[in-house]
Protein backbone atom coordinates (compact mmCIF):
# COMPACT_ATOMS: atom_id res chain seq x y z
CA UNK A 1 0.00 0.00 0.00
CA UNK A 2 1.44 3.39 -1.03
CA UNK A 3 2.14 6.03 1.60
CA UNK A 4 0.14 9.28 1.30
CA UNK A 5 2.09 12.47 0.42
CA UNK A 6 1.04 13.95 3.78
CA UNK A 7 2.64 11.00 5.62
CA UNK A 8 5.75 11.40 3.48
CA UNK A 9 6.02 15.01 4.66
CA UNK A 10 5.78 13.77 8.27
CA UNK A 11 8.67 11.42 7.50
CA UNK A 12 10.57 14.37 6.04
CA UNK A 13 10.04 16.36 9.24
CA UNK A 14 11.31 13.41 11.27
CA UNK A 15 14.52 13.30 9.20
CA UNK A 16 14.97 17.07 9.48
CA UNK A 17 14.52 16.89 13.25
CA UNK A 18 17.39 14.42 13.49
CA UNK A 19 19.75 16.86 11.79
CA UNK A 20 19.01 20.17 13.52
CA UNK A 21 18.72 21.31 17.09
CA UNK A 22 15.37 21.32 18.86
CA UNK A 23 15.32 25.11 18.89
CA UNK A 24 16.03 25.29 15.15
CA UNK A 25 13.34 22.70 14.39
CA UNK A 26 10.69 24.44 16.51
CA UNK A 27 11.54 27.86 15.05
CA UNK A 28 11.82 27.09 11.33
CA UNK A 29 10.28 23.70 10.50
CA UNK A 30 7.45 23.03 12.95
CA UNK A 31 5.35 25.98 11.62
CA UNK A 32 5.50 24.61 8.03
CA UNK A 33 2.20 23.16 6.83
CA UNK A 34 1.74 20.52 4.14
CA UNK A 35 -0.55 21.74 1.33
CA UNK A 36 -0.34 19.27 -1.54
CA UNK A 37 1.84 17.02 -3.67
CA UNK A 38 1.21 16.58 -7.41
CA UNK A 39 2.41 13.18 -8.58
CA UNK A 40 2.50 14.08 -12.29
CA UNK A 41 4.83 17.06 -11.86
CA UNK A 42 6.38 15.91 -8.56
CA UNK A 43 5.58 19.36 -7.09
CA UNK A 44 5.42 19.69 -3.31
CA UNK A 45 3.54 22.71 -1.96
CA UNK A 46 4.29 23.80 1.62
CA UNK A 47 2.77 26.73 3.50
CA UNK A 48 5.04 28.96 5.61
CA UNK A 49 3.70 31.57 8.07
CA UNK A 50 5.57 34.61 6.75
CA UNK A 51 8.06 35.92 4.16
CA UNK A 52 10.65 35.93 7.00
CA UNK A 53 10.45 32.16 7.33
CA UNK A 54 10.55 31.55 3.58
CA UNK A 55 13.62 33.76 3.10
CA UNK A 56 15.44 32.17 6.04
CA UNK A 57 14.73 28.61 4.86
CA UNK A 58 16.01 29.41 1.38
CA UNK A 59 19.10 31.13 2.76
CA UNK A 60 20.13 28.56 5.36
CA UNK A 61 18.36 25.21 4.91
CA UNK A 62 17.87 24.73 1.17
CA UNK A 63 20.54 22.01 0.97
CA UNK A 64 19.07 20.09 3.91
CA UNK A 65 15.55 20.30 2.44
CA UNK A 66 16.79 19.12 -0.95
CA UNK A 67 18.48 16.05 0.53
CA UNK A 68 15.49 15.15 2.70
CA UNK A 69 12.90 15.53 -0.07
CA UNK A 70 15.02 13.52 -2.49
CA UNK A 71 15.29 10.68 0.00
CA UNK A 72 11.58 10.67 0.93
CA UNK A 73 9.80 11.69 -2.30
CA UNK A 74 12.44 10.62 -4.81
CA UNK A 75 14.58 12.53 -7.29
CA UNK A 76 13.28 15.54 -9.21
CA UNK A 77 11.00 17.00 -6.51
CA UNK A 78 10.01 20.62 -7.16
CA UNK A 79 9.51 22.57 -3.93
CA UNK A 80 6.97 25.40 -3.89
CA UNK A 81 6.12 27.65 -0.95
CA UNK A 82 2.77 29.23 -0.20
CA UNK A 83 3.78 32.31 1.79
CA UNK A 84 1.24 34.03 4.04
CA UNK A 85 1.65 37.73 3.21
CA UNK A 86 -1.40 39.12 5.05
CA UNK A 87 -2.84 36.96 7.81
CA UNK A 88 -5.72 39.34 8.55
CA UNK A 89 -7.09 39.12 4.98
CA UNK A 90 -5.85 35.55 4.39
CA UNK A 91 -3.63 36.62 1.47
CA UNK A 92 -0.90 34.27 0.24
CA UNK A 93 1.71 34.13 -2.52
CA UNK A 94 3.08 30.96 -4.17
CA UNK A 95 6.84 30.95 -4.79
CA UNK A 96 8.84 28.17 -6.40
CA UNK A 97 12.15 27.43 -4.71
CA UNK A 98 15.36 27.70 -6.68
CA UNK A 99 16.49 24.28 -7.98
CA UNK A 100 19.42 22.91 -5.99
CA UNK A 101 21.98 20.25 -6.84
CA UNK A 102 21.67 17.38 -4.37
CA UNK A 103 24.87 15.95 -2.95
CA UNK A 104 25.42 12.23 -3.33
CA UNK A 105 26.86 12.03 0.18
CA UNK A 106 24.74 10.01 2.62
CA UNK A 107 22.63 12.00 5.06
CA UNK A 108 23.77 12.04 8.67
CA UNK A 109 21.53 10.34 11.19
CA UNK A 110 22.73 12.08 14.32
CA UNK A 111 23.08 15.73 15.19
CA UNK A 112 26.63 16.43 16.35
CA UNK A 113 28.08 19.18 14.16
CA UNK A 114 25.79 18.56 11.20
CA UNK A 115 23.55 21.57 11.63
CA UNK A 116 23.62 23.99 8.68
CA UNK A 117 24.31 26.86 11.06
CA UNK A 118 26.82 27.45 13.83
CA UNK A 119 24.21 27.51 16.59
CA UNK A 120 24.80 23.91 17.72
CA UNK A 121 28.32 24.64 18.94
CA UNK A 122 28.90 26.78 21.98
CA UNK A 123 30.12 30.15 20.61
CA UNK A 124 33.56 31.24 21.71
CA UNK A 125 34.13 34.45 23.65
CA UNK A 126 34.59 37.48 21.39
CA UNK A 127 36.10 40.94 21.76
CA UNK A 128 33.14 43.29 22.01
CA UNK A 129 35.14 46.17 20.41
CA UNK A 130 33.47 48.57 22.85
CA UNK A 131 35.28 51.73 23.92
CA UNK A 132 35.79 51.37 27.70
CA UNK A 133 35.82 55.15 28.15
CA UNK A 134 32.36 55.61 26.62
CA UNK A 135 30.05 54.67 29.49
CA UNK A 136 26.91 56.06 31.08
CA UNK A 137 29.10 57.53 33.83
CA UNK A 138 30.83 59.75 31.30
CA UNK A 139 27.71 60.46 29.21
CA UNK A 140 26.36 63.73 30.62
CA UNK A 141 22.56 63.99 30.53
CA UNK A 142 20.87 67.08 29.13
CA UNK A 143 17.67 68.15 27.39
CA UNK A 144 19.03 67.08 23.99
CA UNK A 145 19.70 63.48 25.00
CA UNK A 146 17.48 62.73 28.00
CA UNK A 147 15.00 60.42 26.25
CA UNK A 148 17.53 58.33 24.26
CA UNK A 149 19.77 58.06 27.32
CA UNK A 150 16.92 56.90 29.57
CA UNK A 151 15.69 54.33 27.06
CA UNK A 152 19.24 53.20 26.38
CA UNK A 153 19.78 52.61 30.11
CA UNK A 154 16.52 50.63 30.29
CA UNK A 155 17.55 48.46 27.35
CA UNK A 156 20.96 47.86 28.89
CA UNK A 157 19.42 46.69 32.15
CA UNK A 158 16.77 44.51 30.45
CA UNK A 159 18.26 43.39 27.12
CA UNK A 160 16.08 40.27 26.88
CA UNK A 161 12.83 42.20 26.46
CA UNK A 162 11.46 42.66 22.95
CA UNK A 163 10.39 46.25 23.59
CA UNK A 164 12.21 48.95 21.58
CA UNK A 165 13.94 46.41 19.34
CA UNK A 166 15.66 47.55 17.23
CA UNK A 167 16.72 50.85 18.76
CA UNK A 168 17.59 53.29 15.97
CA UNK A 169 19.47 56.40 17.14
CA UNK A 170 20.08 59.30 14.78
CA UNK A 171 21.52 62.79 15.01
CA UNK A 172 24.15 65.13 13.54
CA UNK A 173 27.86 64.49 13.78
CA UNK A 174 29.29 65.18 17.21
CA UNK A 175 26.05 64.86 19.20
CA UNK A 176 27.13 61.73 21.13
CA UNK A 177 25.61 58.82 19.18
CA UNK A 178 28.76 56.68 19.29
CA UNK A 179 29.18 57.37 23.01
CA UNK A 180 25.60 56.37 23.80
CA UNK A 181 25.59 53.09 21.86
CA UNK A 182 28.94 52.14 23.40
CA UNK A 183 27.55 52.97 26.83
CA UNK A 184 24.56 50.67 26.24
CA UNK A 185 26.84 47.84 25.15
CA UNK A 186 29.24 48.32 28.07
CA UNK A 187 26.39 48.31 30.58
CA UNK A 188 24.93 45.10 29.12
CA UNK A 189 28.34 43.46 29.24
CA UNK A 190 28.76 44.56 32.85
CA UNK A 191 25.38 43.19 33.96
CA UNK A 192 25.30 40.14 31.67
CA UNK A 193 28.93 39.08 31.06
CA UNK A 194 27.84 35.85 29.36
CA UNK A 195 26.17 37.74 26.50
CA UNK A 196 27.95 38.10 23.18
CA UNK A 197 27.99 41.87 22.62
CA UNK A 198 29.60 43.34 19.50
CA UNK A 199 30.10 46.96 18.42
CA UNK A 200 31.12 47.54 14.81
CA UNK A 201 31.12 50.44 12.39
CA UNK A 202 29.08 50.02 9.22
CA UNK A 203 32.21 50.62 7.17
CA UNK A 204 34.15 47.82 8.88
CA UNK A 205 31.16 45.49 8.49
CA UNK A 206 31.22 46.28 4.75
CA UNK A 207 34.95 45.55 4.56
CA UNK A 208 34.46 42.21 6.31
CA UNK A 209 31.62 41.30 3.95
CA UNK A 210 33.70 42.24 0.90
CA UNK A 211 36.58 40.07 2.14
CA UNK A 212 34.18 37.17 2.82
CA UNK A 213 32.82 37.49 -0.72
CA UNK A 214 36.31 37.37 -2.21
CA UNK A 215 37.20 34.31 -0.12
CA UNK A 216 33.86 32.58 -0.76
CA UNK A 217 33.11 32.50 3.01
CA UNK A 218 29.92 34.57 3.09
CA UNK A 219 28.00 31.80 4.90
CA UNK A 220 30.61 31.75 7.66
CA UNK A 221 30.43 35.55 7.87
CA UNK A 222 26.64 35.53 8.25
CA UNK A 223 26.68 32.57 10.64
CA UNK A 224 29.12 34.39 12.94
CA UNK A 225 26.91 37.46 13.19
CA UNK A 226 23.87 35.27 13.83
CA UNK A 227 25.52 34.10 17.08
CA UNK A 228 25.61 37.65 18.50
CA UNK A 229 23.26 38.47 21.40
CA UNK A 230 23.59 42.27 21.17
CA UNK A 231 24.66 43.71 17.80
CA UNK A 232 25.54 47.42 17.74
CA UNK A 233 26.20 49.01 14.33
CA UNK A 234 27.40 52.61 13.99
CA UNK A 235 26.95 54.91 10.95
CA UNK A 236 24.56 52.69 8.98
CA UNK A 237 24.14 55.52 6.46
CA UNK A 238 27.41 54.21 4.99
CA UNK A 239 25.41 51.38 3.37
CA UNK A 240 23.13 53.58 1.28
CA UNK A 241 24.98 52.65 -1.93
CA UNK A 242 26.04 49.15 -0.85
CA UNK A 243 23.20 46.88 -2.01
CA UNK A 244 24.99 43.58 -1.40
CA UNK A 245 26.03 44.59 2.11
CA UNK A 246 22.42 45.56 2.81
CA UNK A 247 21.26 42.10 1.69
CA UNK A 248 23.75 40.36 3.99
CA UNK A 249 22.70 42.49 6.94
CA UNK A 250 19.03 41.88 6.09
CA UNK A 251 19.46 38.13 6.69
CA UNK A 252 21.45 38.75 9.88
CA UNK A 253 18.82 41.20 11.14
CA UNK A 254 15.97 38.77 10.47
CA UNK A 255 17.67 35.95 12.35
CA UNK A 256 18.58 38.06 15.38
CA UNK A 257 15.17 39.74 15.51
CA UNK A 258 13.19 36.50 15.23
CA UNK A 259 15.30 34.92 17.95
CA UNK A 260 14.81 37.79 20.39
CA UNK A 261 18.34 39.19 20.13
CA UNK A 262 19.01 42.89 20.65
CA UNK A 263 19.87 45.20 17.73
CA UNK A 264 21.08 48.80 18.19
CA UNK A 265 21.75 51.06 15.20
CA UNK A 266 23.11 54.60 14.82
CA UNK A 267 22.95 56.96 11.85
CA UNK A 268 23.40 60.62 11.03
CA UNK A 269 19.85 60.71 9.63
CA UNK A 270 16.47 59.02 10.30
CA UNK A 271 15.45 55.90 8.33
CA UNK A 272 13.15 57.92 6.05
CA UNK A 273 16.18 59.87 4.77
CA UNK A 274 18.38 56.83 4.06
CA UNK A 275 18.06 57.15 0.29
CA UNK A 276 19.29 54.06 -1.52
CA UNK A 277 18.59 51.73 1.42
CA UNK A 278 16.32 48.82 0.53
CA UNK A 279 12.71 49.34 1.59
CA UNK A 280 12.47 46.08 3.53
CA UNK A 281 15.48 47.12 5.62
CA UNK A 282 13.98 50.54 6.31
CA UNK A 283 10.72 48.99 7.55
CA UNK A 284 12.72 46.83 9.96
CA UNK A 285 14.79 49.81 11.16
CA UNK A 286 11.56 51.66 11.94
CA UNK A 287 9.66 48.82 13.63
CA UNK A 288 11.24 49.33 17.07
CA UNK A 289 12.20 52.72 18.49
CA UNK A 290 13.55 55.72 16.58
CA UNK A 291 15.30 58.13 18.97
CA UNK A 292 16.83 61.46 17.98
CA UNK A 293 19.96 62.89 19.60
CA UNK A 294 20.14 66.65 19.15
CA UNK A 295 23.23 68.81 19.33
CA UNK A 296 23.99 69.68 22.96
CA UNK A 297 22.96 73.17 24.01
CA UNK A 298 25.37 75.63 25.62
CA UNK A 299 24.65 74.45 29.18
CA UNK A 300 25.27 70.81 28.31
CA UNK A 301 28.45 71.77 26.43
CA UNK A 302 29.63 73.55 29.58
CA UNK A 303 28.94 70.47 31.72
CA UNK A 304 30.73 68.20 29.24
CA UNK A 305 33.74 70.51 29.25
CA UNK A 306 33.83 70.66 33.05
CA UNK A 307 33.84 66.87 33.25
CA UNK A 308 36.63 66.49 30.70
CA UNK A 309 38.74 69.21 32.31
CA UNK A 310 38.33 67.59 35.73
CA UNK A 311 39.13 64.13 34.34
CA UNK A 312 42.27 65.40 32.57
CA UNK A 313 43.44 67.37 35.60
CA UNK A 314 43.51 70.70 33.75
CA UNK A 315 43.15 74.21 35.17
CA UNK A 316 41.00 76.36 32.88
CA UNK A 317 39.16 79.51 34.09
CA UNK A 318 35.35 79.42 34.06
CA UNK A 319 35.10 82.36 31.64
CA UNK A 320 37.21 80.43 29.12
CA UNK A 321 35.03 77.34 29.56
CA UNK A 322 31.89 79.41 28.96
CA UNK A 323 33.43 80.97 25.85
CA UNK A 324 34.31 77.55 24.40
CA UNK A 325 30.84 76.17 25.20
CA UNK A 326 29.25 79.16 23.46
CA UNK A 327 31.35 78.99 20.29
CA UNK A 328 31.92 75.25 19.70
CA UNK A 329 28.76 74.80 17.58
CA UNK A 330 27.22 72.17 19.84
CA UNK A 331 29.63 69.43 18.78
CA UNK A 332 31.14 67.18 21.44
CA UNK A 333 34.02 66.37 19.08
CA UNK A 334 34.74 70.08 18.61
CA UNK A 335 34.72 70.55 22.38
CA UNK A 336 37.24 67.77 22.87
CA UNK A 337 39.37 69.04 19.99
CA UNK A 338 39.50 72.55 21.46
CA UNK A 339 40.55 71.27 24.89
CA UNK A 340 43.26 69.07 23.36
CA UNK A 341 44.53 71.99 21.28
CA UNK A 342 44.56 74.32 24.30
CA UNK A 343 46.60 71.79 26.24
CA UNK A 344 49.07 71.38 23.35
CA UNK A 345 49.50 75.14 22.88
CA UNK A 346 50.00 75.78 26.59
CA UNK A 347 52.69 73.09 26.78
CA UNK A 348 54.52 74.11 23.60
CA UNK A 349 54.51 77.83 24.36
CA UNK A 350 54.70 77.43 28.15
CA UNK A 351 51.73 79.74 28.65
CA UNK A 352 48.61 79.73 30.79
CA UNK A 353 45.27 78.82 29.28
CA UNK A 354 43.46 82.16 29.13
CA UNK A 355 40.86 83.86 26.97
CA UNK A 356 43.41 85.12 24.45
CA UNK A 357 44.73 81.60 23.85
CA UNK A 358 41.17 80.22 23.71
CA UNK A 359 40.17 82.72 21.02
CA UNK A 360 43.24 81.78 18.99
CA UNK A 361 42.50 78.07 19.21
CA UNK A 362 38.76 78.46 18.56
CA UNK A 363 39.51 80.43 15.40
CA UNK A 364 41.65 77.58 14.10
CA UNK A 365 39.70 74.57 15.38
CA UNK A 366 35.99 75.32 15.04
CA UNK A 367 34.11 75.55 11.77
CA UNK A 368 32.53 78.99 11.48
CA UNK A 369 30.39 78.61 8.37
CA UNK A 370 28.62 75.97 6.31
CA UNK A 371 30.74 76.09 3.15
CA UNK A 372 31.13 72.42 2.18
CA UNK A 373 34.56 70.87 1.92
CA UNK A 374 35.63 69.44 -1.41
CA UNK A 375 37.94 66.49 -2.04
CA UNK A 376 40.43 68.94 -3.55
CA UNK A 377 40.44 70.93 -0.29
CA UNK A 378 41.01 67.79 1.70
CA UNK A 379 43.76 66.40 -0.54
CA UNK A 380 45.59 69.73 -0.58
CA UNK A 381 45.57 69.94 3.21
CA UNK A 382 46.63 66.30 3.63
CA UNK A 383 49.44 66.65 1.10
CA UNK A 384 50.74 69.80 2.76
CA UNK A 385 50.75 68.02 6.10
CA UNK A 386 52.72 65.01 4.79
CA UNK A 387 54.89 67.18 2.50
CA UNK A 388 53.95 65.32 -0.68
CA UNK A 389 52.30 66.41 -3.93
CA UNK A 390 48.74 65.67 -5.00
CA UNK A 391 50.15 64.25 -8.25
CA UNK A 392 52.21 61.71 -6.31
CA UNK A 393 49.24 60.74 -4.13
CA UNK A 394 47.04 60.23 -7.20
CA UNK A 395 49.71 58.12 -8.91
CA UNK A 396 50.13 54.33 -8.75
CA UNK A 397 53.25 54.61 -6.60
CA UNK A 398 53.36 52.37 -3.49
CA UNK A 399 55.87 54.50 -1.59
CA UNK A 400 54.90 54.51 2.08
CA UNK A 401 54.41 58.28 2.44
CA UNK A 402 52.21 58.39 -0.68
CA UNK A 403 50.10 55.44 0.48
CA UNK A 404 49.53 57.02 3.92
CA UNK A 405 48.54 60.37 2.42
CA UNK A 406 46.27 58.60 -0.08
CA UNK A 407 44.51 56.57 2.62
CA UNK A 408 44.08 59.59 4.91
CA UNK A 409 42.64 61.62 2.00
CA UNK A 410 40.09 58.92 1.29
CA UNK A 411 39.21 58.56 4.98
CA UNK A 412 38.63 62.29 5.46
CA UNK A 413 36.76 62.58 2.15
CA UNK A 414 34.39 59.82 3.25
CA UNK A 415 33.97 61.50 6.65
CA UNK A 416 33.42 65.08 5.51
CA UNK A 417 31.74 64.78 2.11
CA UNK A 418 28.55 63.01 1.07
CA UNK A 419 30.14 61.38 -1.95
CA UNK A 420 29.89 57.59 -2.36
CA UNK A 421 33.08 55.52 -2.14
CA UNK A 422 33.14 54.92 -5.90
CA UNK A 423 33.18 58.67 -6.63
CA UNK A 424 35.90 59.34 -4.04
CA UNK A 425 38.07 56.58 -5.51
CA UNK A 426 37.68 58.00 -9.01
CA UNK A 427 38.81 61.45 -7.84
CA UNK A 428 41.79 60.08 -5.90
CA UNK A 429 43.74 58.55 -8.76
CA UNK A 430 40.98 56.49 -10.38
CA UNK A 431 40.67 53.84 -7.65
CA UNK A 432 37.60 51.65 -7.17
CA UNK A 433 35.20 51.74 -4.23
CA UNK A 434 36.77 48.69 -2.51
CA UNK A 435 40.12 50.52 -2.31
CA UNK A 436 38.40 53.44 -0.60
CA UNK A 437 36.64 51.15 1.89
CA UNK A 438 39.91 49.33 2.65
CA UNK A 439 41.81 52.63 3.07
CA UNK A 440 39.23 53.99 5.51
CA UNK A 441 39.39 50.77 7.52
CA UNK A 442 43.21 50.94 7.66
CA UNK A 443 43.14 54.51 8.95
CA UNK A 444 40.49 53.71 11.58
CA UNK A 445 42.39 50.68 12.83
CA UNK A 446 45.69 52.57 13.05
CA UNK A 447 44.06 55.46 14.92
CA UNK A 448 42.91 53.00 17.60
CA UNK A 449 46.46 51.88 18.42
CA UNK A 450 48.66 54.80 17.33
CA UNK A 451 48.05 57.96 19.38
CA UNK A 452 50.62 59.96 17.41
CA UNK A 453 48.85 59.12 14.16
CA UNK A 454 45.51 60.01 15.75
CA UNK A 455 46.95 63.42 16.69
CA UNK A 456 48.11 63.93 13.11
CA UNK A 457 44.60 63.29 11.83
CA UNK A 458 43.18 65.78 14.34
CA UNK A 459 45.75 68.36 13.25
CA UNK A 460 44.78 67.90 9.59
CA UNK A 461 41.09 68.22 10.41
CA UNK A 462 41.73 71.43 12.33
CA UNK A 463 43.70 72.78 9.35
CA UNK A 464 40.99 72.36 6.77
CA UNK A 465 38.34 73.57 9.20
CA UNK A 466 40.33 76.82 9.36
CA UNK A 467 40.28 77.07 5.56
CA UNK A 468 36.52 76.91 5.58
Amino acid sequence: MSVSPNKLWEQSLHLIKENVTEQQFNTWFKPIGFESFKEDTKTLLLQVPSPFVYEYLEENYVDLLSKVLTRVYGKGVRLTYRVVTDRMHNLTQDIEAEPTETSEKPMPTTRGNQSPTTLDAAPQEIDSQLNPHMTFNTFIEGDSNKLPRSIGMSIAEHPNTTQFNPMFIFGPSGCGKTHLINAIGSRIKQLYPQKRVLYISARLFQVQFSNATLRNTVNDFINFYQTIDVLIVDDVQEWMTAAKTQMAFFHIFNHLFLNGKRIILASDRPPVDLKGMHERLLTRFACGLIAELEKPNEQLCWEILKQKIHRDGLNIPDDVIRYIAHTANGSVRDLQGVINSLLAYSVVYNSNIDMRLAERVIKRAVKVDDKPLTIDDIMETVCNHFNVTTTAVSSRSRKHEYVVARQVSMYLAQKYTKMPAARIGKLVGGRDHSTVIHSCSQVEQRMKVDKAFQSEISSIENSFKLKK
